[in-house]
């Protein structure tokens, strides 16, 4: 990197799953936006020339007129070349295909077990670990060998267990999960003090909050805006919208996989006086799975939804059609702010700032004091040049330190199955797991829904598997 009038060039960013469908573009957006950095976009992918129409599409990109970062998109075809001279690294991959992800969401029901995203938590995401974590022992062996002083960003799922084994690996590495959810929240928090407070227009980011838990699971025990502590308002909207919730788009929940209606939030709120700061598809698969995905009438009564893989596969479908749109050139990738922070914090472990943001990175300041110095915590931290500085977040109260610690558990059982291919250390962390516990389910049931998901998704797991 090149340093001069506070800009940085020559930066190289190593980009691992660069063949991406959705996430790269907005990536390549950010990248665009930001004057202030400029250098080469390194792209890996195990499809090939999924990479290499990104790196049409990136160069399209950078060549605009209103592209005021000028980045130069090059695929790479080992970890080792895309890594060597890399300054940051990013991982954003999808373990498996749609096909592996149908059996995780799905084969649970036969249980009763439904699941509304199925890649961080319940049997879904363990299933998805098993899968993930060989990939990512590599790309830490592989960071260690090629690019050890690199800053390594994680955007894939299930996002602790994939921090967790980096640093399993190499742990000096400098790695850090990033996830939008908290973003999410502060945007709620947003619109409810816009309409309680009559204001307009308050940016998400002069919404303060002190951020606990784990990813998906994450909490604010303090929330403010320019010196307004937003408790009391949160109160009063709940209390007064609990039935119908807070609803950004104009009640689209009931038409969207995505959307929801924020009424777990709500509920949850009102259980434990903390705000809970993760899209209720999430919240919902870490909590006992009589509550609030008993079943699909219970999921439409607290208005979000089961995220079916069926719909996901449209989904790509749709995205593969637009890749070969933005690559011909037919169709322009759109350049307005996503919202996301990774450039920003890029930009901060650059030297060019100093951002405040949430995190996932080990506990080993700990930052939460009631839960291990080796679990992968969600708090607030500093960055700033070469720096990460974690922000002591205090503890979880009791009852909500009771419901993450069954997947803090299950973090340590899901990684060391992994790596040792050891089945009964699936069996035990589905039993351990409150969506399979709430439906009080026979452990006999449980080995053959193990076995089953172990063989559906067997393709994608080392051979150690086939020998268990």
């Amino acid at each position: 990197m090149r340093y001069h009038d506070n800009r940085v060039s020559d930066v190289q960013i190593a980009y691992i799953g660069g063949g991406s469908r959705g996430w790269a573009w907005s990536f390549m957006t950010d990248l665009a936006l930001e004057p202030s950095m400029s250098g080469t976009i390194r792209l890996y992918d195990i499809d090939r020339e999924a990479a290499e129409k990104n790196e049409a599409i990136g160069n399209r990109v950078s060549a605009r007129a209103e592209a005021v970062g000028k980045w130069e998109y090059k695929t790479y075809p080992s970890l080792r070349e895309v890594l060597e001279g890399a300054d940051f690294v990013v991982i954003s991959i999808l373990p498996g295909t749609f096909d592996e992800m149908e059996a995780d969401v799905h084969m649970p029901e036969r249980l009763g077990v439904y699941q509304s995203v199925g890649d961080t938590a319940g049997p879904g995401g363990i299933m998805r670990a098993l899968r993930t974590i060989p990939m990512f022992v590599e790309i830490a062996e592989a960071i260690r060998a090629y690019s050890p002083q690199a800053w390594v960003i994680n955007y894939t799922n299930p996002m602790s267990l994939c921090v967790k084994t980096l640093y399993h690996v190499f742990p000096e590495i400098k790695a850090f999960g990033c996830c939008h959810e908290v973003f999410g929240t502060q945007k709620v928090l947003k619109g409810i003090a816009e309409r309680e407070l009559e204001l307009s227009d308050i940016d998400r980011r002069d919404i303060l909050v002190n951020v606990l838990g784990i990813n998906h699971f994450t909490w604010f025990d303090y929330a403010s805006y320019k010196g307004i502590d937003l408790f009391p308002i949160y109160r009063k909207y709940v209390d007064s919208h609990f039935e119908e919730g807070f609803e950004e788009n104009d009640g689209n929940w009931a038409n969207s996989s995505f959307e929801c209606a924020h009424r777990v939030k709500f509920d949850l709120f009102r259980r434990f006086g903390l705000i809970a700061a993760a899209g209720d598809r999430h919240l919902a698969e870490f909590m006992p799975g009589n509550e609030y995905l008993n079943d699909p009438e219970t999921v439409a009564s607290w208005k979000f939804g089961l995220t079916t893989v069926e719909w996901r596969k449209q989904d790509l479908r749709k995205r593969l059609e637009k890749s070969s749109r933005l690559f011909t050139g037919e169709e322009e990738v759109e350049l307005k702010p996503t919202g996301e922070e990774g450039i920003l914090l890029i930009r901060a472990l650059c030297g060019l700032d100093r951002v405040v943001s949430n995190v996932n990175i080990p506990n080993t300041s700990l930052q939460i004091p009631n839960l291990p110095k080796d679990a992968v915590v969600e708090t607030n931290a500093v960055f700033e040049r070469d720096a990460i500085r974690p922000i002591s977040a205090g503890a979880l109260p009791e009852q909500i330190l009771k419901l993450a610690a069954p997947h803090v558990e299950n973090h340590e059982y899901t990684l060391q199955a992994a790596l040792t291919c050891d089945r009964e250390l699936v069996v035990k962390a589905f039993m351990n797991d409150p969506l399979i516990r709430g439906k009080e389910c026979r452990e006999a049931d449980v080995r053959a829904l193990v076995n089953d998901m172990i063989a559906a998704t067997g393709k994608y797991l080392p051979k150690g598997w086939k020998q268990a």
